[in-house]
């Protein structure tokens, strides 16, 4: 483990304060496209209260997918200056064995360092990065480190509305690996919005804001 956490760094600075914290309840529904037919619906929820926060995830297939149930996770954990620090993910798929995964909140390691994949996104809002960073994320497997590189900003339209959005882009471990590409809404405190992912055959599946409630 001590030399897994060694090699899971941030490989350049942060901007040097962190960015507003994200509203202390919102919930975001996106729409999933493969190869643009909408093939599931996504709703995604955060919430907290400065000290400790809640994720909740929902995935509802459309039409005959529909058949195959709901995929839900959960996240939670403490809210810290750089960002969120899981205490545990939970993942639940009909048919399957549920996948968990448990962490030290109160380890003194970058935040980035101990994430899972619905906690990530929202860590990295906390302090923007201006140049590429390193994560350490698990959910349910093992540590693996995730490396996503500033691709620049781009005005954004979703149904949701209209964005100046961050692009992310993950750097490929290897030449067969899926490409992941998030946009970030930079003027509605780096809300993830869009998030693209493309297999090695060009077949791309597609997370699309279509409405966000904050309060």
């Amino acid at each position: 483990m001590r030399n897994s956490s060694s090699t899971i760094v941030l490989s350049l600075a942060f901007a040097a304060t962190a960015a507003a914290a994200p509203p202390r309840d919102v919930e975001i529904v996106y729409d999933v496209a493969r190869d643009g037919t909408v093939m599931a619906e996504v709703d995604l929820r955060l919430t907290h209260d400065g000290r400790a926060y809640r994720i909740s995830e929902t995935t509802k297939g459309r039409g005959i997918l529909a058949l195959r149930g709901d995929v839900t996770r959960t996240s939670e954990g403490m809210v810290a200056a750089d960002g969120l620090r899981p205490r545990k993910f939970e993942e639940h798929r009909p048919g399957r064995e549920a996948r968990h995964a448990e962490f030290d909140p109160a380890a003194r390691l970058p935040a980035l360092q101990q994430q899972d994949r619905l906690s990530l996104v929202w860590t990295i809002a906390y302090a923007p990065p201006r140049e590429a960073v390193t994560a350490g994320v698990n959910d349910g497997g093992k540590l693996r480190p995730q490396t996503y590189q500033v691709a620049g900003r781009e005005r954004l339209k979703t149904p949701a509305g209209e964005f100046d959005a961050l692009k992310l882009v993950r750097r490929k471990a290897r030449p067969d690996e899926r490409g992941v590409e998030i946009w970030l809404a930079a003027d509605r405190g780096y809300l993830p919005v869009r998030t693209r992912v493309t297999a090695k055959d060009g077949t791309s599946l597609e997370q699309v804001a279509v409405k966000i409630t904050s309060r």
